[in-house]
Parts: structure tokens; sequence; C-alpha cells
């Protein structure tokens, strides 16, 4: 696509998603088999030792970023939609718990770290920072 770029006069947004969380997730993922947990009113949850940071965001977010981007001509090239921030899996279950309001007891190091994942992952928005606040600066510009 960047080869075609060369050729033709475009647009390229190719994003890159984390960790997104919400409405209408995989019934497998981490948050929504706490959400069964709590709605079953199991008193303990089974998961890992937690302890794996990741870069989490609603998808709520993910889907507001990526309308921003759409509208951006200026925009061009490959971006990390994600918070910046890591969370350790522990905390994001934890804090996810005190939200719900759910006490729920987990059960850390039930299941074993996975090998074939890595123990820390997260992704810079510092492209995505910068091309949302020139967003901005243009609208800004022509509404003067």
């Amino acid at each position: 696509m960047q080869e075609l770029q060369q050729e033709y006069d475009f647009t390229l947004q190719w994003t890159r998603l984390f960790y997104m969380h919400g409405e209408g997730q995989n019934s497998q993922s981490l948050l929504a088999q706490l959400a069964t947990a709590i709605d079953s009113k199991q008193t303990t949850f089974d998961m890992s030792g937690g302890e794996q940071l990741r870069d989490y965001l609603p998808v709520e977010a993910v889907a507001e970023y990526l309308l921003q981007l759409i509208e951006c001509r200026n925009c061009d090239g490959i971006v990390n939609i994600c918070s910046g921030q890591p969370i350790s899996i522990r905390r994001m279950v934890e804090n996810h718990l005190v939200e719900q309001n759910a006490k729920l007891q987990l059960n850390l190091g039930y299941y074993p770290y996975a090998d074939d994942e890595p123990m820390a992952f997260w992704g810079s928005n510092e492209k995505l920072k910068n091309w949302l606040n020139i967003r901005m600066c243009m609208e800004s510009n022509n509404e003067s």
C-alpha cells in the first residue's frame, strides 16, 4: 500500500489495535469471563498470577479514536490505538471488581503463564496523540 502511494495520492491509515474490552467482546476473553463469574454469583475466579502487563482500552475509546483518524486527511501511516499505559492483568481485574462492587476472591496462580505470550506488551500512543493534536489544531484554524 505504501508503494502504491508513490503512484496514487491517497491517505493510508494502518491502525494497530491493542487490548480492547467492552460490550460484544469474545466470551472467552478475561473480562467477559470475569463478568460471567460475577453474574453467576461465583465466589472465586481462577486466573494466572496476573503480573502480565497489557495495554487495555475500552472499545468506546477505540471507536472514538478511529472516527477521529478517519476525519484526519493529514494523518497518514501506521499508528497504535492504545493507552500507552501498561496495567497488570491482576490490577485490571481488581479494578473491574471494584467498579462492579463484586466480592469475588481471586484464585491467583491457578493458570500458568503462557509460554507463547510476552509478560509485558503495550504500545506507544505518542504518534496517535500527535496526529489528533494536529487534527484539532487544523480544525481550530479552519474555524478562524
